[in-house]
């Protein structure tokens, strides 16, 4: 096993394990910064792959910009150590316990399964005609146009609705 081998197993564990802490925790501010380890994670996953615009839009948009905002609305509404859970009982842990043995199972089936395939390199002729942004940037906004401004707008959404909310209760 190579080096850029073990390197991706590292921060490939390092998401998953990270992406498990931020969903297991109360605090809503340690489950953001769990978030930001596996937002840095992908990031490595993106250089050791050779798509650094992408780790770098990954640093910057998500692990900047949007956990940013993330925190300004935890803060905003003052979440604090006094609430309720939203799903009680063991029922709950197992039905979510049934679900991941389920995925599991799956991909151990799909990984004792599959075939050696030969490798096809689709991406480098691409970047060779274009380069590494105008291949991210094209489809993104004449393709996907529609979805990026609906994104946008729901995030805008969001923000206005945490403030709204937030005022409520200072009021």
């Amino acid at each position: 096993m190579s080096l850029i081998q073990l390197v991706f197993y590292f921060f490939a564990s390092l998401a998953v394990a990270s992406s498990l802490l931020m969903i297991t925790r109360r605090s809503p501010v340690y489950s953001a910064m769990f978030l930001v380890l596996t937002l840095f994670s992908l990031a490595a996953i993106f250089v050791v792959l050779d798509a650094h615009f992408l780790a770098a839009l990954q640093v910057i948009l998500y692990a900047g910009a949007i956990l940013v905002l993330f925190l300004f609305v935890i803060m905003l509404l003052n979440l604090g150590y006094d609430f309720e859970p939203d799903v009680r009982g063991r029922f709950a842990l197992v039905v979510a316990g049934g679900v991941g043995l389920v995925l599991l199972a799956e991909i151990v089936a799909l990984l004792s399964g599959a075939e050696e395939l030969p490798p096809v390199d689709l991406v480098t002729p691409l970047l060779d005609a274009q380069g590494a942004i105008g291949a991210v940037a094209e489809p993104l906004f004449q393709n996907y146009v529609v979805a990026l401004e609906i994104t946008g707008v729901l995030l805008l959404v969001a923000m206005v609705g945490a403030v709204v909310i937030a005022k409520r209760r200072t009021v």
